[in-house]
């Protein structure tokens, strides 16, 4: 048949293969602002226009646009170049994070902002959480959506030399918004293969035949992997600086399987369809073995022994028992504490797998090609271009997997669509790297959505069994917690995630809240009575980590702010009649990186042209780092942001970086880009003192020139003078940060919420979020995260839950069973700094990624406690279980009543 399409203007001809959707056929033409995110219609990532209609092209043949007009983000602006309005409403008020989401919401505000005053228009802009309930954030928890649709502009213009407390926006904005920021799979690479992994369908068995004949015979098919290929090397997924962090349990490719999706077999073929075809030829006869599913029973003597056979080499604390990692300790005399205290409250607390559902799904492409001229030699190294948060962790661990020496493999990120901790790991690049070094070819590896549920990690399950006991006057005598946490099949982030108390502040400041209670006292007195103060030592029952340091001290203007907040507030008077109303604070303290070291190399050169380039290894995925770099930059040089370039998250750029995790952007990277942009800013000075013959400390750094006493030399001129005065290493300068000493955050989050008995609807009413980010660089950047955190967050405590069946396998592995928050599900939070300078950070600045989202689960219980009496101690407190408990009580109390 004859089939013709117009895109963006351009028509094609291509006929689309059988069953294509529109959103493959759009991709494979290079429209690559269409992203997947689901290919379930449930994200709206892939959102475009047919014929001015919005639809989700994941879900729309491409045999149906035959004849009609597709617009992708790339056809928004016009033939000039002009953004269309909402792009440029978009860019102003930075109404997006990574970007991955970002054509969706643009393409759906589009049309229905051309649907205005016509009869199609029922009203949707008005109602925003009904105009988005097919789009999905992970990122921005939608304020800033909110903002870019309504015409609100945070962003301000570069102003040399003011650095801290400016709203600069984020540099790829106009990428982002125009559909031409290119993610990991944003490229074209010539003759690439495609991989698809065959997974176990048991949670525990051993592989006695693979037989691949009938996968080799598909058209299409060029090779499959198994065990038989992969390397007998054991390593972790888990990317740390220090790779003892983690168990060496893994394997690229086992001959034993410990969980329902592990990978089993990979097939390369020409094709995904081909592919995918190749698994299903496999067969695979297993042996299964006894498996065990609770982390409590897997320690019991008798339990089947997941990684029977593996030595003290691979640091597992405890084989024979399944334990990762543990830790005991005790300070002081516990039980004369108990002995003391005149109320003693003792209680377990769960937590679940949480995803972290980044948009851009784990993946990478692995291909050679020729060497560069830097001195590594002819011929070709392997370079993998990967969706992750630690390319030079995973360029090292490829190296020790493999037997190649570093100068051969290049790894890098472009843009990460998301991150949140889940691409600290190497889940794709391994598999992929063994492909093309088998075959030498280019190979790319893609998780579906339901693999991302079922192949990647997730957050740790928490058990928390804890004691903790109060004097008459609210203070502390004892705590006593024992803590399990599940990490799975596997150990990768068992033991740090644990030794670093993730999960635990939800049943911390539960219990805070109940003592503060049944002592009758405020909940925020009691807190003020038993917090950390300025100057003083941190202990914890590993130690004293001695390199942890109260730099500076913002907590007692966290909870200020919440007691105003109480003050003032007047949403109680929102509920409707017959709700049950209440109020409740969580708070929490994160250390600005993590221990043991976190190191960042940087380098700021000046250009030829008169401008600076900054080179640096940190990822970018919406975290906001570049922007932060370049702020730092321009301060230290007396510059604007636009004459400053980023080079990033590249192993070719600078020696090392450990990476974009443990909120380590601004306070390691961020640090080592001050010390590099510091120093060659005096290096021009006295650059700029040896061309003219001035005094240097008469040479003052501008914009674009240097000023010696009256006499102009521009920047261009000043490189010149560097080459023929033979000082060309004085137009560069390297900058390096090791992550210690550290400080501290701290973060403070209300609500009041209405609770229906009814039902077990939950409204929340008002939310205000308090952040000791010392000073903070770029306020809406900082904002941002604030405001994701609490969204993400709330997901977590109120509806996220990845649900595991009694084999362990998942049964929520699609966004519309898993539940994400949606623009209808967040409030709009009052986020509030504190006025503190750090004295460790850049600046005066400290981290703010992680540490928005730990107060926020205990605020929302310890709100739900106040209006229903009741202690929930499990989460996510969704609206069937908060029903079934009020309900339970209501009999309850009617029972003892006599009124049932």
């Amino acid at each position: 048949m004859s089939f013709g399409i117009q895109v963006n203007g351009r028509p094609f001809d291509t006929e689309p293969r059988a069953g294509q959707c529109l959103r493959t056929y759009l991709r494979e033409r290079g429209w690559f602002g269409v992203k997947k995110g689901c290919d379930a219609g449930d994200c709206g990532a892939c959102t475009v226009h047919v014929d001015g209609e919005p639809v989700h092209s994941c879900l729309y043949p491409a045999v149906r646009a035959e004849g009609r007009s597709v617009t992708t983000v790339e056809g928004l602006a016009s033939r000039d170049g002009e953004l269309h309005p909402v792009q440029q409403r978009f860019l102003d008020a930075q109404g997006y994070q990574c970007g991955f989401c970002t054509a969706g919401f643009l393409m759906t505000t589009a049309a229905l902002e051309a649907e205005r005053g016509s009869a199609q228009d029922d009203g949707k802009l008005d109602d925003l959480p009904r105009a988005f309930k097919g789009n999905i954030c992970r990122c921005t928890g939608y304020r800033a959506v909110e903002d870019a649709v309504r015409g609100v502009k945070h962003t301000e213009r570069p102003c040399a030399g003011k650095t801290v407390g400016r709203n600069v926006g984020a540099p790829a904005g106009p990428q982002v918004v125009t559909g031409t920021a290119r993610y990991t799979f944003d490229v074209e690479v010539p003759g690439l293969l495609h991989m698809k992994l065959l997974r176990s369908p048991h949670p525990h068995a051993r592989i006695v035949a693979i037989d691949t004949a009938a996968a080799l015979r598909v058209p299409g098919v060029v090779a499959v992997l198994t065990h038989e290929d992969a390397p007998d090397t054991l390593y972790s997924s888990a990317r740390h600086e220090h790779p003892t962090e983690d168990p060496d349990d893994t394997r690229v490719l086992d001959d034993v399987v410990r969980y329902v999706g592990q990978r089993v077999a990979a097939v390369v073929a020409d094709s995904e369809q081909a592919a995918e075809e190749g698994c299903r030829r496999i067969e695979v006869t297993y042996e299964e073995l006894p498996y065990v599913t609770d982390p409590e029973e897997a320690m019991r003597p008798g339990a089947p022994v997941i990684h029977a056979g593996k030595g003290p080499e691979v640091r597992i604390a405890r084989v024979e028992n399944n334990v990762a990692g543990e830790v005991h300790g005790e300070i002081g005399d516990v039980e004369q504490g108990f002995a003391e205290a005149d109320v003693v409250y003792e209680e377990t607390f769960r937590t679940q797998r949480v995803q972290h559902a980044s948009l851009e799904t784990h993946g990478c492409v692995a291909y050679f090609e020729p060497k560069d001229d830097s001195g590594a030699g002819t011929g070709e190294r392997l370079t993998v271009r990967s969706s992750t948060q630690t390319p030079f962790l995973t360029r090292r661990a490829l190296c020790a997997l493999y037997g190649l020496p570093e100068d051969e493999v290049r790894v890098v990120a472009g843009r990460v669509g998301g991150g949140f901790g889940g691409k600290q790991e190497m889940l794709t690049e391994d598999i992929a790297t063994l492909a093309a070094l088998k075959l030498r070819r280019p190979v790319k590896l893609e998780y579906t959505r339901a693999e991302q549920f079922y192949g990647a990690t997730t957050r740790h399950p928490f058990t928390i069994g804890i004691k903790a006991g109060a004097r008459k006057d609210g203070t502390l005598t004892a705590v006593r917690m024992r803590v399990v946490s599940d990490t799975g099949a596997y150990g990768n982030h068992g033991p740090a995630v644990m030794f670093h108390s993730v999960g635990e502040s939800f049943a911390v400041e539960s219990v805070m809240d109940e003592l503060a209670r049944r002592l009758g006292m405020d909940p925020l007195v009691f807190r003020e009575k038993n917090i950390i103060g300025p100057g003083e030592s941190m202990h914890s029952p590993i130690g004293e980590e001695e390199d942890l340091h109260i730099a500076s001290y913002g907590l007692d203007q966290c909870l200020s702010v919440v007691r105003k907040a109480i003050a003032e507030d007047r949403s109680a008077e929102d509920a409707p009649e017959g709700w049950l109303v209440g109020q409740g604070t969580g708070m929490a303290m994160i250390a600005t990186g993590p221990p043991g070291g976190h190191y960042a190399d940087a380098r700021v050169s000046l250009l030829e042209d008169g401008t600076y380039d900054i080179a640096v290894g940190t990822a970018e995925f919406g975290n906001g780092t570049t922007t932060v770099h370049k702020q730092i930059t321009a301060g230290a040089l007396n510059t604007t942001e636009d004459r400053l370039t980023v080079r990033q998250s590249d192993t070719d750029v600078v020696r090392h970086d450990t990476g974009a995790f443990g909120s380590a952007g601004t306070v390691v990277a961020g640090k080592a880009v001050l010390l590099a942009a510091a120093s060659l800013a005096e290096r021009l000075r006295t650059l700029a003192a040896r061309h003219t013959g001035v005094a240097r400390h008469l040479c003052v750094l501008g914009a674009e020139a240097v000023d010696c006493a009256g006499r102009t030399v521009t920047l261009k001129e000043l490189h010149e003078a560097g080459h023929a005065l033979g000082a060309p290493e004085e137009l560069a300068a390297d900058g390096h940060w090791g992550g210690s000493p550290r400080s501290v955050a701290f973060n403070a989050q209300w609500f009041r919420i209405a609770v229906d008995p009814a039902t077990g609807e939950i409204r929340i009413l008002r939310s205000v979020h308090a952040a000791d980010a010392g000073k903070v660089v770029n306020p809406m950047q900082c904002r941002g995260q604030v405001e994701g955190g609490v969204a993400q967050a709330l997901g977590a405590t109120l509806f996220e839950n990845v649900r595991i069946d009694e084999r362990g396998e998942v049964t929520t592995a699609a966004f519309r069973r898993y539940r994400l928050p949606q623009y209808a599900d967040v409030p709009r939070t009052e986020v509030h700094f504190t006025e503190t300078s750090d004295a460790i950070g850049p600046l005066g600045a400290k981290s703010m990624s992680e540490s928005p989202f730990n107060p926020v689960a205990p605020a929302f219980a310890n709100a739900l406690r106040d209006a229903t009496g009741i202690r929930f101690t499990e989460l996510p407190v969704t609206r069937d279980r908060v029903w079934l408990t009020l309900d339970r009580k209501a009999r309850d109390i009617g029972r003892q009543t006599g009124r049932v």
